[in-house]
């Protein structure tokens, strides 16, 4: 699978160390060498305004996606190749979704948690095709990781669904991840069992 353009969810914040900038900037920088569209929320704020200077600064592309509140407010990136308003966050993450060809997860907040769960929970019940992934700086998705494998441990979920969210701290190898992935087919279902 070619990955023509990616969704990045990430924070409207910088985080408490400048590697989570750091690390934003190598993947805007990774996307644009790719030739990859970066898709995100359209603001200049925190990582998400520094992963879209990274692409931009590279000579790649920034489709940008903002709620018309955000817009309203004077968040918009001013320098992106394109952006589009939608009337609310609903209706932005769902643009972003048609948008993408997968998605990656920096650090950030419960947003950024919500909009990766989102893709991944489509992509379990097959509504959604396509790779989600978060690139884990600083070992910031570990407490993600073990919560998924606590879930698979608990009978919540299969452990190949937990397994879908793919981590890597290297950007340009978790993109080859992500045009390797293929869904996985295993029933969503456990054996059903007592209540008593």
């Amino acid at each position: 699978m070619k990955l023509r353009s990616i969704a990045v969810y990430c924070g409207s914040n910088f985080g408490a160390s400048p590697v989570y900038a750091e690390g934003a900037r190598a993947l805007g920088s990774t996307l644009a060498g790719l030739g990859i569209t970066l898709v995100y929320g359209g603001t200049h704020k925190g990582l998400m305004g520094v992963v879209a200077d990274a692409v931009l600064a590279a000579g790649g592309q920034a489709h940008g996606v903002i709620s018309q509140r955000l817009f309203d407010r004077g968040h918009l990136h001013p320098q992106l190749t394109r952006h589009e308003i939608t009337p609310d966050m609903r209706s932005r993450k769902a643009r972003m979704a048609e948008l993408a060809d997968g998605f990656i997860a920096l650090p950030g907040g419960m947003g950024t948690l919500e909009e990766l769960f989102e893709v991944a929970t489509l992509a379990q019940l097959g509504d959604l095709v396509k790779p989600s992934a978060v690139l884990n700086i600083n070992g910031f998705y570990d407490p993600m990781r073990a919560m998924l494998e606590n879930m698979a441990r608990e009978e919540f979920m299969r452990i190949e669904h937990a397994d879908m969210i793919l981590l890597d701290a290297d950007p340009k190898r978790l993109i080859e991840r992500m045009e390797s992935w293929q869904r996985p087919t295993v029933e969503k279902w456990f054996p059903t069992k007592s209540a008593a």
